[in-house]
């Protein structure tokens, strides 16, 4: 199946002369990172220009829940573009943008009321950030200034997302440019000391959270957290029972909790939203990557009245919340987001992606004996594992050696996408995978484990 512009390698040298791709050193693409042009997605698939197929086993970045071209998910978006494909949403409104902020305070967490849409994951922790900050300076607190983040946290790109992260390997270059937060340790599970639980490991980082609260509440606006899953920052895991510490915490500490469902949103935790698992509400609720099923950009931040209320006075209180991206709310998205709801609605999603995250564990069980596999684990939908050297002491490779990327080409090259994280290996995929295509994976993986180490 040849492109009518050519194939593989007239594509990639068209997108050499011009394209600078994100999260990527270019001059590897002239020697050892492939450049793959896609131009067409089939379900869990997706195909070159010479007809090759490559099984998305990251979801293209985590946001594509039932397959690309998804024919419901398509239907919508064109039937939409017909009638109004965008207007501004500052003085207007459509049936769209109102219609799917109903859906999700209807699907929420109860109490988060109030919808506010922007463009992309990083763009809703801004406006969370932001929201948080103004509304204690509305009431009367203007010297709460400052965010208390995990550290290994990643939140986006944006500068008030990338000051709450904590990678280096994103932050280091742009540190003149941020401010910094307070840094608490997280609560990973790969942290436990001989005999610790998950829980255990959660109590005590609670602790040293408490600690840091009791030194700097009074100019704390706000905790920021991806719950269950710090996925950016190696899908790093921890217990249920953390969120809700956390909750009590903040309750206690009179501060905010930010909960950034941008990646673990929409079912990847087991739950719709991964707040359910330990049954809180947050404060503000970022939600991005799913929302639209992965078709388009999109994003939302949910928060209560009372936070909403705080904004509310006469124009010369000057007390609104000034924050807009010119396409929030659009139509075209907005329609998108409510067809991946309604399959949520109409289908068995998260029933059905539970048996086949049970069968991802089974096939994965294998790996845990493996020589240069450590911290083999998985939360719902999510499951990685670490490159080491050296198993007993978790000793990682030389970063030079590059032993993810090996696992990378290898894997790409045997028809499966699986881009680690570093020496971080996880799988993501799609909700359409069936369980062949998840032995396939799981095959490829192993294989390219063996290339990657041997």
């Amino acid at each position: 199946m040849n492109d009518t512009h050519g194939g593989n390698a007239a594509l990639v040298a068209r997108d050499l002369a011009h394209v600078w791709h994100p999260c990527t050193q270019m001059r590897e693409h002239t020697a050892q990172l492939p450049l793959v042009p896609i131009v067409r997605g089939d379900g869990a698939w997706l195909i070159d220009a010479e007809g090759n197929r490559y099984l998305d086993g990251v979801s293209s970045w985590w946001s594509n829940l039932f397959g690309h071209a998804n024919p419901r998910i398509a239907a919508a978006i064109a039937e939409q573009a017909a009638r109004l494909n965008h207007v501004m949403l500052a003085g207007f409104t459509h049936e769209p943008a109102l219609e799917l902020a109903e859906e999700l305070v209807r699907i929420a967490p109860a109490g988060l009321d109030r919808v506010s849409f922007a463009s992309d994951g990083a763009s809703a922790v801004e406006i969370a950030l932001k929201m948080s900050l103004h509304h204690w300076r509305n009431i009367g607190q203007p010297q709460r200034t400052r965010f208390i983040a995990l550290a290994n946290a990643y939140h986006g790109e944006t500068l008030g997302a990338l000051a709450v992260s904590d990678l280096p390997l994103y932050r280091a270059v742009y540190g003149p440019l941020l401010f910094d937060p307070i840094v608490a340790p997280p609560p990973d599970w790969l942290d436990a000391e001989p005999g610790e639980s998950p829980d255990d490991v959660a109590r005590r980082r609670l602790a040293d959270t408490r600690a840091l609260l009791e030194r700097h509440a009074e100019e704390t606006c706000a905790v920021i957290i991806e719950p269950l899953v710090q996925c950016s920052g190696g899908m790093r895991m921890h217990a249920p029972s953390y969120l809700a510490g956390l909750r009590a915490l903040c309750d206690e500490f009179g501060v905010h909790l930010i909960a950034d469902e941008i990646a673990v949103g929409f079912g990847r935790t087991g739950t719709l939203f991964a707040c359910e698992q330990a049954s809180i509400t947050p404060d503000f609720l970022c939600l991005s990557k799913g929302l639209t099923g992965g078709a388009l950009p999109l994003s939302a931040v949910l928060t209560t009245n009372q936070v909403y209320e705080a904004f509310l006075g006469d124009y010369a209180a000057n007390n609104a919340f000034l924050h807009s991206h010119t396409f929030s709310g659009n139509p075209i998205a907005c329609a998108a987001a409510l067809a991946s709801l309604a399959i949520f609605r109409d289908e068995p999603v998260l029933e059905r992606n539970r048996a086949l995250a049970a069968h991802l564990a089974r096939r994965l069980e294998s790996l845990r004996g493996h020589p240069h596999v450590a911290g083999l684990r998985q939360t719902g939908w999510i499951a990685a594992f670490d490159l080491v050297k050296d198993k007993p002491s978790r000793q990682a490779y030389p970063a030079a050696e590059r032993r993810g990327l090996r696992f990378y080409r290898h894997a790409l090259a045997h028809g499966v996408l699986l881009r680690p994280l570093g020496d971080t290996v996880y799988f993501l995929p799609p909700y359409c995978i069936g369980e062949s295509d998840i032995d396939l994976m799981v095959d490829v993986a192993i294989a390219a484990l063996d290339a990657a180490t041997g």
